[in-house]
């Protein structure tokens, strides 16, 4: 299965203001067929598009935002903009808050076996000479040593691969995204920022791969190594648009194309990790809370059948979109 980073920067894994990275927007050069057949699954998807929706049931309003973890070049638009809807919020709930985010980035500082291979066979190792040698060249373009690359394990190394080039050399890697913008201004504000799970939920999420199937999910997202930029580009262009389930089942087309006969499968158990309990979890939590309540997270956890606004609309809560268009 191909784990394309573009789902993971709905995670929040993403720490200056980054430069503009052009690139080709990959959906609107589908072929016209297969771009039908995205549609019509966007068409059967509950709540598809929006970033700025509002839940309410007796006197609690949720007003809900959909976030793109990486910083951008509307960052800063879109967090002046929901400045005026924090202040009037009794809290703020985010993936995580700026205290669990401290504590993951020390997490990761602490225990390189979070991130890297530390007994064992390393990546020369275990991939061909020629894959690693792609690797080697498609990280060093990335910024990263050849001596890190080495040791970082196969699933991260494919998320790092989803980052173009142009990205990481702009700072991808190391600026902080609009979740944290928006922590420091509820901070700024007076209003509490919370959680809405556990900080060491993002560190386990993957941990039931073993080396074989990261392995493969490596090798797998060498096809897209070159056009990651691309990739992005069209992630985030679609993203400000508001499409969000069109991207969901766009990486989910990318997948199954390319991830063999297992793929579907192999998806579907992504997403159930990913997003499906994660969102239960959430909406279980929100069920619980009163007053006027803000809350931050990935976009992709919005929209489908296990999307936080279906799920809260089964709990009682009315659903409507807000108009966001800083």
């Amino acid at each position: 299965m191909r784990l394309l980073v573009g789902l993971l920067l709905f995670l929040g894994l993403a720490g200056p203001a980054l430069a503009l990275c052009e690139g080709s927007d990959l959906i609107a050069e589908l072929p016209a067929e297969t771009r039908a057949s995205l549609d019509a699954a966007v068409a059967e998807t509950p709540y598809p598009e929006g970033l700025l929706w509002q839940a309410t049931r007796g006197d609690t309003r949720l007003t809900i935002f959909g976030t793109y973890h990486i910083r951008h070049k509307r960052t800063e638009a879109h967090a002046n903009a929901l400045a005026p809807v924090i202040a009037r919020a009794d809290a703020a709930y985010f993936e995580m808050n700026r205290d669990d985010k401290a504590r993951t980035q020390r997490a990761f500082g602490s225990d390189p076996s979070l991130m890297f291979i530390t007994q064992g066979p390393t990546l020369p190792d275990l991939l061909s000479e020629a894959e690693w040698q792609l690797f080697k060249t498609q990280m060093e373009a990335r910024g990263f040593p050849s001596f890190m690359a080495a040791k970082m394990k196969p699933i991260w190394g494919s998320m790092m691969l989803g980052i173009g080039p142009c990205q990481a050399r702009s700072g991808a890697l190391d600026a902080e995204g609009i979740d944290m913008a928006l922590a420091e201004s509820a901070a700024t504000q007076g209003v509490p920022d919370l959680s809405l799970e556990d900080w060491r939920t993002v560190m386990t999420l993957t941990d039931g791969y073993d080396m074989d199937e990261q392995l493969e999910m490596l090798r797998l997202s060498f096809a897209f190594a070159d056009h990651a930029d691309d990739l992005q580009h069209t992630l985030l262009q679609r993203y400000l648009s508001g499409e969000i389930a069109l991207l969901w089942e766009y990486s989910r087309l990318l997948s199954v194309e390319q991830g063999g006969k297992t793929a579907v499968e192999e998806f579907a158990q992504f997403e159930d990790i990913l997003l499906t309990q994660r969102n239960r979890a959430w909406v279980e939590l929100l069920q619980e809370q009163s007053g006027d309540i803000f809350i931050a997270a990935g976009a992709a956890h919005l929209p489908g059948e296990n999307g936080v606004l279906q799920l809260l609309e089964q709990q009682g809560f009315d659903i409507a979109p807000l108009p966001f268009d800083p």
